[in-house]
């Protein structure tokens, strides 16, 4: 009985949003002011870090609610024969699950790339070493966003956006090492403002201290990845020897058996 009403309650729906008799779409974009309030502070970051700069996280995040909605009403046609308060509030929690499922999808894409964040890092900072030999610290970052991995950025483009708006505390390197909570980010975003606040006839000096940390950094980021390669191969050496043992042990067993029965 609840699938045929259920089954009803779809087709009810599509054929009443095909003839744009409802319309989500319009519903959820009327309604936009109040929906925004729902968006995680870190949405917009964390579509970019997994789609780049060519996603447009309103859209998605418009989808979230659209999807929402919809389950929502699918729910309370589940429960039309028996719409009481419990069933209602039943719906409300599955289309809020819907919701933040997406969500919490990026997060887990997020917190499994940190890894590669982390081997990153120290490339893109080499490269803004280099541009520190000819410029300040902040017209090398803002030189620099066109060339750094797409999923830097983002937080770069909000990091020079607050210096050039006058923050000149490092409450804005902080906060781009937040962001990329990796190894080092925050003993790296320290160095380079004491290097954006050094006189000029330090800077060489900084700039050597820079140099050495970063080269540090590519040390250990190309040992972590020698040692993952031979884990790897350790891995996969070792599933070759039990295999190849258990293969030996059926055959050996087999063979014991056809001679028992010979």
């Amino acid at each position: 009985m609840y699938f045929e009403i259920l089954a009803l309650g779809v087709l009810i729906f599509y054929a009443l949003d095909y003839c744009k008799v409802i319309s989500i779409n319009k519903a959820v974009e009327d309604n936009k002011g109040y929906f925004i309030k729902m968006k995680e502070s870190d949405y917009d970051f964390l579509v970019k870090a997994k789609y780049g700069e060519g996603v447009d996280p309103d859209f998605l995040f418009g989808k979230r609610i659209r999807n929402m909605v919809i389950v929502i009403i699918m729910m309370l046609f589940l429960f039309i024969t028996n719409l009481t308060y419990v069933n209602i509030l039943f719906a409300f929690i599955a289309g809020i699950f819907i919701f933040k499922m997406d969500y919490s999808n990026l997060k887990t894409y997020y917190k499994k790339h940190l890894h590669e964040i982390d081997s990153m890092l120290p490339h893109y900072l080499k490269g803004l070493e280099i541009l520190i030999q000819h410029y300040t610290v902040p017209v090398a970052i803002g030189k620099s966003i066109d060339d750094a991995p797409p999923i830097f950025k983002e937080g770069l483009n909000i990091l020079i956006n607050e210096i050039n708006a006058g923050n000149s505390t490092i409450e804005p390197y902080m906060d781009f090492a937040k962001m990329y909570p990796v190894r080092d980010s925050m003993r790296m975003m320290r160095l380079l403002y004491r290097l954006s606040l050094g006189r000029q006839e330090r800077k060489q000096e900084q700039l050597i201290t820079f140099s050495r940390t970063i080269s540090n950094l590519q040390q250990k980021a190309r040992e972590t990845r020698y040692k993952e390669r031979l884990e790897k191969m350790e891995s996969k050496t070792m599933s070759m020897l039990v295999s190849t043992g258990l293969g030996v042990m059926v055959l050996l067993i087999v063979a014991v058996l056809m001679m028992m029965n010979a």
